[in-house]
């Protein structure tokens, strides 16, 4: 039973890993296609987010038959409660993924540095986030989950000087209010990718600690 339930695990870690590769993948597909003004490409990454639920609820699904069929005990039972949340801002990062697509679509300049120098740069260490947050918590890497906490005080950083460029164009009406709107949206849910990379991070640490306050104490 316990050589059984180990493979479970395993194939559970491999859809986990799955569904972080895909969001990796269309991240980069994401900023790939801005970068060429490929309005068919982003089209399509503003469906991602239909198979990205279809895949939480895979990993739900194996999760639940875990819970129910194996009961696990201890560390066990962190693994595949820790999985649950896991996918869940993963999904979540596949929406803001969607949305960001949709904005740029409507967005009559597409050059992002037009708007600040500071946003594509949030955009690669945010990417790196998310390829750091999944490899952690399937590799379960305590240290590499520290690092990714951690890279979140740099992509707020970059989150407040985006807000602030955007301020000083529409001071001097380098900026329509609509396009203003619509990049500040952009960068917070860079902002919010961020976040959820974070709580993947925090989900490591905990299926390792089992405690949560050994998180905030980070």
């Amino acid at each position: 039973m316990r050589v059984n339930f180990e493979i479970e695990l395993e194939e559970l870690s491999g859809h986990i890993r799955e569904m972080g590769v895909y969001i990796q993948e269309n991240y980069d597909a994401l900023f790939e296609a801005i970068a060429q003004g490929n309005e068919d490409r982003l089209f399509e990454l503003k469906k991602i987010d239909r198979l990205m639920k279809d895949m939480e609820h895979q990993v739900e699904s194996k999760c639940l038959s875990l819970l129910t069929r194996q009961q696990p005990v201890a560390r066990d039972l962190r693994r595949v409660s820790a999985a649950l949340k896991c996918v869940t801002d993963m999904e979540r990062i596949g929406d803001h993924i969607a949305d960001i697509a949709e904005l740029v679509l409507r967005i009559e300049d597409k050059n992002l540095d037009d708007y600040s120098n500071a946003l594509l740069s949030m955009a690669t260490v945010t990417g790196k986030s998310i390829r750091d947050g999944v490899e952690a918590f399937v590799m379960r890497d305590v240290e590499l989950a520290m690092k990714v906490i951690a890279a979140d005080d740099v992509i707020d950083d970059y989150f407040n000087e985006v807000k602030m460029d955007l301020v000083q164009m529409m001071k001097r009406e380098q900026l329509s209010v609509d396009a203003c709107v619509d990049i500040m949206m952009i960068n917070k849910y860079l902002e919010k990718i961020g976040d959820h990379t974070v709580n993947i991070a925090e989900w490591e640490i905990f299926q390792e600690t089992g405690n949560m306050e050994d998180v905030r104490l980070l």
